[in-house]
């Protein structure tokens, strides 16, 4: 549409303009001076590194936050700061990467929420659920309206969110990440629906890591680095190199797959037989694997469907019921500390709920792992002068940006948070190698420069004879990683086969329950 118009030289005015939007915290300036707009029809991609900026931009422009100075216009009309209420009135929706639904409430339910007024004697289900099949049949985006919303799959959940923005009038459209959780078909069936809005005169901000799927979706593509605006262009007129190089500042090489080196017959380092464990809505069901020293194992799979708890279970953070798990023919012990002592890294999924403590400073929660090694405890007492050297050595190792020891946790970005993670368990205080790193979404979130960077750990450590469990929603991280590949559906783990044994629509239709998606043994 945008095309066409720029085509006849009749240009409409934008629907979104900001205009020298700029947000300080404190010393660090999270926006200088940016300024976008956004054509009615069109999917502009939002692009840059972790801490580049965008997030706060978003934020502002959906009223979490109040820009320290510049404009937001809306369809001619001046945006009120710090006014969410106004925000959705105007016409913005956002969908946010973690889905903000109530499990327990259907999806009308959900849709009404915040759009009845508060004490009111009557709800208008009649015309909220006319509204709702209207805005579906439309949008092309079919849910079961009275379906309870933990019934659904993860696809499900986000049309449902995308119809919350709809229901509400959104014209402009913000997605974050919006197919970090989905396989490859629901991200498929995602863009058709993009596109029927997008026909419809739907305004988009396309948020994502994924270049392959910006290049394919969006028309314009805008680049922020360290707060401030450094390229925008047509999507036609550029490529996935260009982009990253304009978000990173530099090239970046990215990775090419390289299988394991062979290591002869040997037994494996880490054991896994009929082991279940009781979970919230998925349970582990007599999962068995076996990941040898030297090899990355990878389990994809629809996230909810029992990885979390395996992940858990293998670093001594949640029971289980049944089963036997070893390292090196030692049984794996039950409490995270004693696991942690018998060289298991654990890479937790939720770095900011489990991974560190969010008020401790930076050199806590990078010594936290550690603090009874006598290289950093005596008698009791923390060496803080040596537990602080440490913590900056890692620092610089994993290049944790904005970090100083002292600085409270939370204030990391969150890719910069996970960075310090990775470099805790891949660069431990007491000078050993992990044998068996349990890696549950390590790059989930940072920006290309730092997946390449963390791709490389990972294989490093797999080259010095480390077992790797990767555990990942992103199918391009484990094609490219992963020596065999393993999926998991509702508590129960497939078969691990060599990663070249596998398609990436058999691994979709794996993903989704379907058991003839299984390739051939090889």
């Amino acid at each position: 549409m945008v095309a066409q118009w720029r085509m006849s030289g009749l240009v409409p005015d934008p629907v979104l303009r900001m205009t020298g939007i700029t947000k300080r915290f404190g010393d660090l300036v999270a926006n200088d001076d940016v300024s976008l707009s956004l054509h009615a029809g069109e999917v502009l991609a939002l692009l840059g590194e972790n801490g580049a900026g965008k997030s706060t931009l978003m934020s502002i422009l959906f009223g979490h936050y109040v820009a320290d100075a510049g404009q937001i216009e809306v369809f001619g009309q001046a945006l009120p700061p710090g006014d969410t209420r106004a925000a959705l009135a105007s016409g913005v929706g956002m969908v946010h990467q973690h889905f903000t639904l109530a499990d327990n409430l259907t999806v009308l339910d959900n849709v009404m929420l915040g759009t009845e007024p508060m004490g009111g004697l009557v709800t208008h289900r009649a015309q909220a659920l006319a509204r709702l099949q209207e805005v579906a049949l439309r949008s092309g985006l079919t849910v079961p309206a009275h379906a309870r919303v933990a019934s659904l799959s993860v696809g499900e959940r986000q049309r449902v969110e995308i119809l919350k923005a709809l229901y509400r009038g959104a014209r402009v459209l913000v997605l974050d990440e919006p197919t970090a959780v989905l396989t490859p078909q629901e991200s498929q069936s995602l863009f058709v629906t993009l596109r029927q809005l997008v026909a419809q005169g739907m305004a988009v901000i396309f948020i994502s890591h994924k270049l392959d799927e910006v290049m394919d979706i969006s028309q314009r593509v805008l680049v922020l680095r360290g707060g401030r605006k450094v390229a925008e262009s047509a999507t036609a007129r550029t490529g996935k190199a260009e982009l990253a190089r304009w978000m990173v500042g530099q090239s970046v090489e990215g990775l090419q797959r390289e299988a394991a080196k062979p290591r002869g017959a040997t037994a494996a380092r880490l054991q896994v037989q009929g082991l279940s464990a009781p979970g919230g809505r998925v349970h582990l069901n007599n999962v068995s694997l076996a990941i040898h020293a030297g090899e990355i194992l990878g389990i994809a799979g629809v996230s909810g469907n029992g990885q979390g708890l395996l992940a858990q279970v293998l670093s001594g953070v949640a029971p289980h019921t049944a089963g036997l798990m070893t390292i090196d023919g030692e049984a794996l012990r039950d409490r995270a500390q004693d696991v942690v002592q018998q060289g298991v890294a654990r890479v937790p999924e939720d770095r900011q709920a489990i991974g560190v403590v969010g008020d401790l400073p930076i050199w806590e929660n990078l010594c936290a792992e550690a603090l009874r090694t006598p290289t950093l405890s005596r008698w009791g007492w923390v060496r803080r002068e040596q537990a602080q050297a440490y913590a900056q050595t890692v620092l610089a190792a994993f290049d944790v940006r904005g970090a100083t020891l002292q600085r409270p946790t939370r204030a990391l970005s969150g890719g910069n948070m996970q960075k310090l993670i990775l470099g805790r368990v891949l660069q431990r205080a007491d000078g050993q190698a992990p044998r068996v790193i349990v890696a549950h979404q390590p790059t989930w979130g940072l920006d290309i420069g730092a997946v390449s960077f963390v791709h490389g750990r990972l294989r490093a450590a797999r080259d010095a004879g480390a077992a790797v469990l990767l555990i990942s929603d992103d199918l391009d991280e484990i094609e490219l990683l992963a020596d065999r590949i393993a999926v998991m559906c509702h508590g129960r783990l497939g078969s691990a086969r060599a990663a070249s044994d596998w398609t990436r629509e058999q691994l979709g239709l794996a993903m989704a329950g379907a058991s003839e998606a299984l390739p051939h043994a090889a």
